[in-house]
């Protein structure tokens, strides 16, 4: 990590439902304006509309090498809400010791 004028540098994935558009987007603002660099969601399914299986699957590949290559996984649990996706997305960054924030 590199250090800015906020402190140090983290690179953040955002985990969630891609039902909560409007959230992600303004973690992303927040953590952006902490210095970090933030990884998020390309597409939210349940509200831009869903994409064929091969495309789901490239993007899902894609966010859980996010997962792999930052140094904090955000979990944007709204309401408390954690579906199995992103119980799976928690779990493997377990598996990887990484460092864990819950926001609701």
């Amino acid at each position: 990590m590199s250090d800015n004028k906020s402190g140090n540098k983290e690179i953040v994935c955002l985990c969630g439902s891609t039902k909560f558009k409007k959230e992600f987007q303004k973690e992303a603002v927040n953590e952006a304006l902490k210095g970090n660099i933030v990884l998020t969601c390309e597409w939210f399914s349940h509200v831009d509309g869903y994409l064929k299986p091969t495309q789901e699957e490239i993007l899902k590949e894609n966010h859980y090498e996010k997962i792999r290559i930052c140094d904090k996984v955000v979990v944007l649990n709204i309401n408390g809400y954690i579906g199995e996706g992103l119980r799976d997305e928690i779990e493997f960054a377990e598996q990887l010791d990484k460092k864990i924030e819950y926001k609701e």
